[in-house]
């Protein structure tokens, strides 16, 4: 077998408040994930799926424990160094999509690249078109996101998030606000690229999204009570 992509071990998340007591986000979680798997975080609202999506993303750093993603140790990095490796290894899309508005699709994923510059400015505007092609709006690429409906945005927002060709994606309620075609159309692109090797990590509330997966990970106030594995993996 090969060694995890993501592993957190004894992680906690503490939120402190002033005046108020810490708050435990997160307890004592520990887990391990494969290269190239979908895992479905499922929860209800306050279970932690949102912080621990931040931990693995790096967006946050867990008040205990240890989180290593990639074959790379989180904790000694610097927030310049945490900045540049999340760039290249990890993708993330969120669940109000967030693309700039003023700039047209394309120039969204354009945008990404520059900040990171892993991709060569040459190489640029042909792979834009390329994953905009992969995800189904190769036709949308000169419009600007509020032309676009909520399931072409949020496949923007999915091309966007592999613009730097990181192995890692890890998406926050992908489909929370989108009709059942615009879920169907946003499943099958994370369907196509765990079948191309990129590790898929999606937080859910929908036992339906979550049943798409290889695994589900449950959380409960924070603690991690099942990481089974789908009947379909």
């Amino acid at each position: 077998m090969p060694p995890p992509i993501i592993e957190l071990t004894a992680v906690d998340q503490d939120y402190r408040m002033p005046g108020a007591a810490p708050f435990r986000a997160l307890h004592d979680i520990s887990l391990r994930i494969a290269p190239g798997s979908w895992t479905a975080i499922l929860g209800p609202s306050g279970s932690g799926k949102s912080t621990l999506l931040n931990v693995l993303a790096g967006l946050d750093r867990p008040s205990g424990g240890c989180v290593r993603i990639a074959g790379t140790d989180l904790g000694p990095l610097s927030e310049n160094g945490l900045t540049r490796w999340r760039g290249a290894h990890v993708g993330v899309v969120f669940q109000f999509f967030q693309l700039l508005p003023t700039l047209t699709v394309a120039e969204n994923l354009l945008l990404a690249m520059s900040f990171v510059g892993r991709i060569q400015p040459k190489a640029r505007a042909q792979r834009a078109a390329d994953l905009l092609s992969q995800v189904g709006i190769a036709d949308q690429a000169d419009k600007r996101p509020f032309r676009l409906s909520g399931g072409q945005q949020q496949r923007a927002a999915i091309a966007r998030a592999l613009a730097n060709d990181p192995p890692i994606l890890i998406a926050d309620e992908p489909t929370g606000n989108l009709d059942s075609d615009s879920t169907r159309a946003v499943l099958a692109v994370l369907k196509r690229l765990r079948d191309r090797g990129v590790t898929v990590v999606v937080v859910t509330h929908d036992p339906a999204v979550a049943a798409c997966a290889d695994r589900i990970v449950r959380l409960v106030d924070g603690r991690l009570v099942d990481g089974r594995r789908t009947e379909a993996a």
